[in-house]
């Protein structure tokens, strides 16, 4: 792993997660040997790359009347998995992603729900995780961002063996990653014949990041670049995270862009906050032709709401502020047409007094 200066980084992170910027592994027998466990893990994928067909379930209205998993698990390949909270155990129906290394493997996100018995999350990425020298690969468990339903499930791991989870706090994953210059450069994961690359991106939240895998060339983008609702926490931030992301993806193959949620249909209509019904739902993945439409998409952005192709731009806290002083506003006339019709009342009552 490198810092945003690209030196070597070997403490608080254990070594075995680093690799420096450009440099070889060394080992040629290793590297011989991940070369060849990689090609075979990608020979036979029982999903190919047909993200939009995956899918998923839809769930409910009423969701005790419903009988749905907690937990769905697809494939692209061998070692790369998609993992979907249900709607009907929680709203934000998170997408968490599993991919695994010669060595190690990582969790992008561990989503909203913390109880196992409601969501047995690490069950279950414990049993995919393939076993080395008689024990399980060891499991980085990181996130996108911050925001509580992409680190909720932190807790079912926090007490596994071979198990590290990323800080989810601003300070504590720049420490981790050894971003120095936040937000600029990047970090890489070493998992073993797999590199990840990890990318700032804030905006949307100030610790947010999202990650490049070398192997499949998939960007995983959290609530940066989903198809729904995008909400805007530092628009300034945002777009230039934007910019430094469409930088990055221009002169690579992006087979995918993956995100946190899906929140439009198949017409490109918002389901309603909260919803746990979600009919006629749109694909998970996006395009880089996404990613690359973003930046300019931030700069025109009206500060409220704006509808794209594929995403919507909305900044709610400002849009909670205009409907609050719009509030204001309306009982403040009311109150001044209430004295108003007052005030011409005793004025008739006084004329007919006269």
């Amino acid at each position: 792993m490198t810092s945003g200066r690209g030196d070597f980084r070997l403490d608080p992170i254990p070594c075995g997660w680093l690799k420096p910027e450009g440099a070889m592994n060394g080992r040629f027998a290793a590297g011989l040997a991940g070369l060849l466990w990689a090609a075979l893990a990608t020979a036979a994928p029982t999903q190919p790359a047909a993200w939009q067909a995956m899918a998923w379930n839809e769930g409910a209205d009423d969701c005790e009347a419903a009988s749905q998993p907690p937990l769905q698990v697809r494939r692209l390949d061998a070692t790369t998995f998609v993992l979907r909270q249900g709607l009907c155990v929680d709203f934000e129906a998170n997408f968490l992603y599993l991919l695994i290394g010669n060595e190690r493997a990582l969790l992008i996100d561990s989503g909203a729900v913390a109880d196992p018995a409601l969501m047995p999350l690490a069950r279950r990425v414990i049993a995919l995780l393939p076993e080395r020298e008689g024990a399980k690969l060891p499991l980085l468990v990181a996130h996108t961002h911050g925001h509580r339903d992409h680190r909720e499930g932190d807790a079912q791991f926090a007490a596994l063996p071979g198990v590290r989870i990323v800080p989810a706090d601003v300070d504590g994953m720049r420490r981790f990653y050894g971003f120095d210059r936040w937000p600029e450069g990047s970090a890489r994961l070493d998992l073993g014949a797999r590199v990840v690359q990890v990318l700032p991106a804030p905006g949307h939240h100030p610790a947010h990041v999202v990650f490049h895998d070398g192997q499949t060339g998939v960007l995983f983008t959290g609530d940066f670049l989903l198809p729904g609702r995008i909400t805007v926490d530092d628009a300034d931030a945002f777009e230039a995270s934007a910019r430094r992301i469409a930088a990055f993806v221009r002169d690579r193959s992006i087979p995918h862009v993956l995100g946190g949620h899906v929140e439009l249909d198949v017409d490109g209509e918002l389901y309603p906050h909260g919803a746990t019904h979600h009919p006629r739902e749109r694909g998970l993945g996006l395009a880089k032709a996404d990613v690359l439409a973003l930046p300019d998409a931030l700069a025109g952005f009206n500060g409220f709401y704006a509808r794209h192709a594929n995403f919507v731009l909305t900044d709610p806290v400002r849009n909670l502020a205009v409907l609050a002083a719009a509030l204001v506003a309306a009982l403040a006339l009311a109150g001044w047409a209430i004295v108003r019709l007052l005030r011409r009342r005793r004025a008739a009552r006084a004329a007919c007094a006269v």
